[in-house]
């Protein structure tokens, strides 16, 4: 549709004539978290880890959750069933609300303002799949407050810009010499049959891929350890990837100037990938 249905604080309304008011938080500070869940087949992936993320996000930022989980997935169904595609991406947004300007939390009570729109689900093509894609190297500069999924996404916009006029997929970060995460997916090395990805800290934000992929290792018999991981080591792996909603599990063959491993997508990766899309299908 060229005019989609979306959810704004309790009604549904063409895109183009949702609107919220120049005062409201997120508009002014960024003061808000967001939430992004895959649909396949009309069927939310991962919904409850999803909520939860984005119902811890809310608390660290002190934002009182406006639903319950029954609540929530009643209006995302709803949004989700004004829509023609089965394989959807569905956004969630919350802010604080709208108050006078001033850097503190207003004393008074704002309702938070909701947010929810969907729309057609882009995964990688065919081609990246079978081949692999390249990425760059960045000094992670963001605030340390990562593992909040905040829609103050300056520094991940840089990063993404920055591989843009690469012209790769992504912007692999590190921070004092150590690995993060991308622009925006997690991302693992292997070597010698063991995958590696950083720890769940305040460093990275704890995708929900993350907790997929521990599952599917654990599944397949696959190594996983999370630890600190240095730049030299990621040159240096045998196979490198990313994963997010959108990414799902993607190989990444090639890091600056430097071939990943043999410079196509390697043995984990596939099995990774085929583990995957049965969880998708299951």
């Amino acid at each position: 549709m060229n005019d989609p249905l979306v959810y704004l604080n309790g009604e549904m309304t063409p895109l183009s004539e949702a609107k919220i008011p120049v005062l409201d938080r997120g508009f002014i500070f960024g003061d808000g978290i967001y939430e992004v869940i895959p649909v396949y087949q009309r069927k939310m992936f991962r919904a409850d880890q999803h909520l939860a993320r984005l119902f811890r996000s809310l608390a660290a930022i002190g934002i009182t959750n406006p639903h319950s989980k029954e609540a929530w997935l009643e209006l995302i169904a709803k949004v989700m069933a004004a829509h023609d595609s089965d394989d959807q991406m569905v956004y969630l947004q919350v802010t604080r609300g709208v108050a006078k300007r001033a850097h503190a939390f207003p004393k008074d009570e704002v309702t938070p303002t909701v947010f929810i729109m969907t729309n057609p689900i882009v995964l990688p093509t065919s081609a990246a799949r079978e081949n692999g894609v390249a990425c760059v190297s960045m000094e992670d500069k963001r605030w340390l407050r990562c593992e909040i999924k905040s829609i103050s996404l300056l520094g991940n916009v840089l990063a993404a810009q920055h591989a843009a006029e690469a012209g790769v997929v992504e912007s692999i970060q590190f921070r004092d010499g150590y690995l993060t995460e991308a622009s925006a997916s997690n991302v693992w090395i292997v070597k010698d049959g063991v995958l590696m990805g950083p720890p769940k800290d305040n460093l990275i934000l704890e995708g929900i891929r993350y907790g997929l992929i521990e599952e599917l290792c654990a599944a397949n018999k696959i190594k996983l350890e999370a630890r600190r991981i240095t730049r030299e080591e990621v040159f240096a792996a045998d196979e490198v990837m990313l994963s997010s909603a959108t990414k799902e599990v993607l190989a990444v063959v090639k890091l600056d100037d430097t071939v990943i491993g043999d410079g196509k997508p390697g043995t984990v990766y596939h099995q990774l990938y085929a583990a995957y899309q049965a969880a998708k299908a299951a």
